[in-house]
């Protein structure tokens, strides 16, 4: 069996004594580099009702039902001894997993852990398997925070992650629930949400929300969006009907002596600030015949 833990998470673990007392029936299965990997029966082994994941995609997670079908459970999970049952502090997802495709057993590493010790061993866990959405992860981020009075800086060497991450993630707690949840259900991009942070109004945060879930517009339509809502003199001035039938037929007559100049179809669209001129050409010698118009006009 391969151990793969993070690294912030393997010396977190090392400096934790194993459980002391275990049922005569668990055996050691192994020993990894001074850990000891025991197989657990999956009855007796319990859900923690503290797990900071609380949202487990069908998707993602019948990937890993399959994977584990194939291979196995490769990463042992991390469990506490409660009376003759074993409570997970790491590791949630590969059991649901494991109970789906009806393993017997799990690997684990079983440690003695106080309350503290077991939030902030499966809050690292997920947070550096990256396996919490953005929401979960920031409410992870913001709890472990809290918990031990870190800066964004040190919050951010402990997860192994950048502060500009960090920073960002938490960001996404400002906003409203309802667009939370839709984050959380992946209907949201953290893009898409970040995006909706400035905006205080309630109902139009909301609003802006569902326009933009399940790929209704890219983050960057979303930015214009946001931008014009919150700075409405940038929006681009509407000519009044006369401006614009004078600008049009302005345009109409450029684009017909165009069309005189290069003996072809051209066609302007756009305003008197921005737009698009297409010439027409329909063989090589055609383009030829403008290429030769435009160097004499060059001349």
């Amino acid at each position: 069996m391969s151990k793969r833990i993070g690294r912030g998470l393997s010396e977190l673990l090392a400096s934790i004594e194993d459980a002391r007392v275990m049922p005569t029936y668990v055996q050691v299965a192994e020993v990894i580099d001074g850990e000891k990997i025991y197989y657990l029966d999956i009855a007796n082994v319990k859900p923690n009702p503290d797990q900071p994941r609380k949202y487990f995609g069908p998707k993602e997670q019948k990937e890993l039902e399959d994977s584990i079908r194939t291979h196995g459970i490769i990463q042992p999970l991390i469990c506490v001894k409660k009376g003759d049952s074993f409570q997970i502090v790491a590791g949630e997802r590969r059991y649901r997993a494991g109970v789906a495709v009806g393993l017997a057993t799990v690997p684990a590493i079983v440690k003695e852990l106080t309350g503290q010790k077991i939030r902030e061993i499966s809050l690292i866990e997920n947070l550096q398997r990256e396996d919490l959405n953005p929401i979960e992860e920031a409410e992870a981020l913001k709890e472990l925070s809290d918990m031990y009075s870190l800066t964004q800086e040190d919050l951010a060497g402990r997860i192994g992650k950048a502060r500009s991450s960090v920073a960002n993630t938490l960001r996404l707690l400002a906003l409203q629930d309802e667009v939370k949840d839709l984050v959380r259900r992946g209907r949201l991009s953290s893009g898409h949400a970040r995006t909706l942070v400035p905006i205080e109004d309630i109902s139009a945060q909301v609003d802006f929300a569902y326009k933009a879930c399940d790929n209704q517009m890219s983050v960057r339509e979303l930015e214009q969006k946001v931008k014009f809502y919150l700075n409405p003199h940038l929006l681009p001035k509407k000519l009044d009907p006369v401006a614009r039938e004078k600008l049009s037929l302005e345009l109409k007559t450029f684009a017909d002596n165009l069309k005189r100049v290069f003996s072809t179809k051209v066609k302007i669209v756009g305003n008197e600030t921005k737009g698009r001129i297409s010439i027409d050409y329909f063989s090589k010698e055609d383009l030829q015949r403008i290429y030769d118009i435009v160097e004499k006009m060059k001349k």
